[in-house]
């Protein structure tokens, strides 16, 4: 089973962050895109690794919001996909 994650991606004064919309306290930093982007994909196979049930990916939703709320920064937004080695049930 693979589930995809947006991620939006914000620059910042020493790089870049990161944070899912789907999965809220699951962050990370770089100085690069790649590098950030590789630290998230760490942070969200860590993360839902400790969940008992997996959240529901919105899909376009996230991207609306993600758009209102980065309003005004410099941002990128991807999916991640997430190979889940063990059976959870979807939220």
């Amino acid at each position: 089973m693979i589930n995809k994650y947006l991620i939006v991606l914000e620059k910042s004064e020493t790089g870049f962050s990161a944070y899912s919309p789907d999965i809220l306290g699951c962050i990370a930093t770089g100085e690069t895109l790649e590098e950030t982007t590789k630290e998230m994909e760490s942070a969200l196979a860590l993360h839902l690794s400790d969940m008992e049930e997996l959240p529901q990916a919105r899909g376009i939703d996230s991207y609306l919001e993600a758009l209102q709320d980065s309003e005004g920064e410099e941002f990128y937004l991807t999916f991640i996909s997430i190979p889940v080695s063990r059976q959870l049930s979807p939220r």
